[in-house]
């Protein structure tokens, strides 16, 4: 795999292959449903008899899943990288880290006291470190790994500490100079502290700490060398791997043909209303449904998800930006109708006002952080923020010489802000259909990156937030399609054209 690609900018990088813009079309005519398509090694395999599974081949399909997870967070995410992450101290597994290496610390100071000193265990940490080192190296740095094998020989030591001749801090001192030639800059510091240590226990023992350090940005490099190459790949990579899983575990779509089965109902059903047909059309009005408003009504449900219950498989990769997104439209929601609210309660007379609705967002937004907590008191959240709007909202008129809401406009205010918790407000329902039409139409738009659909009413006050999450919203949904789309072909297929795969199934078969 070449590391030289990440020398292209990222604009570049994060371009798709183009190869694969057949796949993520967002119509699927009703004729790519009924036509046979040439077998292809990353397109779905065709409809085969269940299997059992066996151990190995689960396992395999959760390698698959978490490399899959892994590469998908790597090229979506800019800002992936592995921290250095200790237990806390007061934790049960903090506490038997620390009890363990104090214990083994303490064994190795104890055995450089003796006289004479025993070497063993310090020899093996420099074995270990001497590895560690060479790690690090590029191919074809052969001076330095020769030196390090050389200055680190193993043999060598344990014939100085059968003498009694191991000049254990010369070889320290030389770990921590090679260690500064290899280090990225931020590590510099630690280096410095590392020349300062003079108790050689505490010496080797912050030299393991500094060089978990040093392998964290070895990997973290890595990773930023491997995104371009995983963008421009990413597709295809993804597609590959899910086949895999899918041929190691048949049951890989079923939560996926479930989604989208709910989503053919939903839209059955609506089609249903609006004609006030008898229950007898509703074959004939498959026939009629759209797929890709399926996919997109299917997606839009993803905002409104109980993400208690598992996700459809195909979308595990971007289920925490999903529920991350899912929370930013709840707290929206509520900031809409808390200034919707407020609006008509004051009416004109802060309407106008310069920044007023920017300084509602404000004052509303920090206390509706953490809302998709289990500890999360939205009632008690909203009655704070009822609070501070009326205190907002009189400052506001007494600057303007106007007169301030008295004790029962503010109930009133406070009131009204609070029932926005409750189920099937009006205020509430309005925003959240409103919020809801806003998404609906960014999924139907050829292109979103060139220009957003209108706002409906009584959001515009979210405009800028509503366009951010809209449009991370749709980037998930556009490279979903990319990937997934001749998955989801298939289930469309056999789900809304049963005839056809029937058909095929019967002409296919065998005689006797």
């Amino acid at each position: 795999m070449p590391l030289n690609d990440d020398q292209n900018s990222d604009s570049d990088s994060s371009r798709l292959s183009e190869s694969t813009a057949s796949s993520s079309d967002s119509e699927y005519s009703r004729q790519s449903f009924n036509s046979d398509s040439s077998s292809k090694p990353s397109s779905p395999a065709s409809a085969s008899p269940p299997k059992m599974v066996t151990f190995d081949e689960l396992m395999a399909a959760a390698r698959n899943l978490s490399n899959l997870t892994l590469a998908h967070e790597i090229a979506v995410n800019a800002n992936f990288c592995i921290k250095h992450e200790d237990h806390p101290q007061n934790s049960f597994a903090g506490t038997v880290k620390q009890i363990v290496h104090k214990a083994f610390w303490d064994h190795l100071e104890s055995e450089l006291n003796e006289d004479p000193p025993e070497y063993e265990h310090a020899i093996k940490l420099f074995e270990e470190i001497k590895e560690i080192l060479l790690s690090f190296l590029t191919p074809g740095a052969n001076r330095i790994q020769n030196q390090i094998c050389e200055v680190l020989d193993t043999d060598l030591i344990r014939q100085q500490a059968e003498h009694n001749a191991v000049d254990i801090h010369g070889l320290a001192n030389y770990i921590i100079n090679t260690m500064g030639k290899l280090c990225a800059p931020i590590r510099d510091n630690d280096i410095k502290q590392l020349k300062a240590t003079e108790n050689i226990v505490e010496l080797l023992r912050q030299i393991f700490h500094v060089l978990d350090l040093m392998k964290m940005d070895v990997a973290n490099y890595t990773i930023q060398s491997l995104r371009p190459y995983l963008r421009r790949n990413l597709v295809d990579y993804e597609r590959t791997k899910f086949q895999e899983i899918l041929e190691e575990t048949p049951s890989a779509l079923d939560l996926t043909t479930e989604w989208i089965k709910e989503s053919i109902e939903d839209e059955l059903s609506s089609i249903s209303n609006d004609s006030s047909s008898s229950s007898g059309a509703d074959h004939s009005s498959k026939s009629s449904i759209s797929p890709t408003l399926v996919l997109n009504n299917g997606y839009l449900k993803l905002l409104q998800w109980d993400y208690h219950k598992t996700i459809p498989e195909t979308l595990i990769t971007d289920e925490v930006r999903l529920q991350e997104l899912r929370e930013k439209l709840n707290q929206l929601k509520i900031i809409a109708c808390v200034c919707l609210i407020t609006n008509n309660m004051v009416g004109a007379a802060i309407v106008n006002v310069p920044d007023f609705a920017n300084q509602l967002k404000r004052i509303s937004l920090p206390l509706l952080e953490g809302m998709s907590k289990k500890t999360f008191d939205l009632k008690e959240a909203l009655n704070a923020i009822g609070v501070q709007i009326c205190i907002k909202v009189n400052e506001s008129l007494t600057e303007r010489d106007l007169p301030t809401l008295n004790t029962e406009m503010q109930n009133n205010l406070m009131g009204q802000i609070t029932s926005i918790v409750e189920e099937n407000n009006p205020v509430s329902s309005l925003i959240d259909k409103r919020i809801q039409l806003f998404m609906k139409s960014l999924l139907a738009l050829p292109s979103f990156r060139k220009c957003m659909p209108t706002l409906p009413g009584g959001i515009s006050v979210i405009q800028p937030e509503m366009e951010l999450v809209g449009s991370q919203f749709a980037s998930i949904v556009e490279f979903n399609k990319q990937v997934y789309g001749p998955f989801y072909a298939n289930i469309l297929k056999k789900l809304l054209f049963p005839e056809a795969a029937i058909g095929k199934a019967e002409i296919e078969a065998p005689s006797n």
